[in-house]
């Protein structure tokens, strides 16, 4: 984590994040590390469909038709992010933690986590096997964090 906020730093790229299964755990993990106040611009949790429709703007139709785990929201929380934030690096999160609201076409452990740097947008659709709920969580920050790392 350290390095990747030094790599934030040394390239002048700040960073934003708009998350839902994880509950403003990827923000915490990134303003934990001292500097990150230098990098880092903002951290949305939008938990409910209508925070990710007030306030990321992600059409409700979308919603209505895919759901909120899916990667159509997923694609429209992060690129709406991106015009809210200003931040060349911008991450979404949706997903299931668990251990309820699974189904079978959208079981616990399914998460899509977004990411956008510059005009390229990646969405990343993972599938964690545990049924704990911190386990889903923690899983899914790590790999977020993975994601941009790779990118910078």
């Amino acid at each position: 984590m350290n390095l990747l906020i030094k790599k934030l730093v040394k390239k002048k790229l700040k960073i934003s994040f708009a998350e839902s299964c994880t509950g403003g755990m990827l923000s915490s993990a990134i303003t934990s590390i001292s500097g990150a106040s230098k990098v880092f611009n903002i951290g949305l949790i939008t938990y409910s469909n209508q925070a990710k429709i007030k306030f990321l703007k992600v059409n409700k139709n979308i919603i209505e038709k895919y759901g909120a785990v899916s990667h159509e929201c997923c694609f429209a929380m992060v690129k709406n992010l991106s015009k809210i934030s200003k931040a060349n690096i911008n991450v979404s999160i949706t997903g299931i933690a668990g251990p309820k609201g699974g189904t079978k076409q959208k079981p616990v452990g399914l998460v899509f986590i977004g990411i956008k740097k510059g005009n390229k947008i990646v969405i990343k659709k993972n599938l964690f096997k545990s049924k704990n709920r911190n386990a889903i969580q923690k899983a899914t920050v790590k790999k977020a964090l993975q994601l941009v790392n790779s990118i910078i």
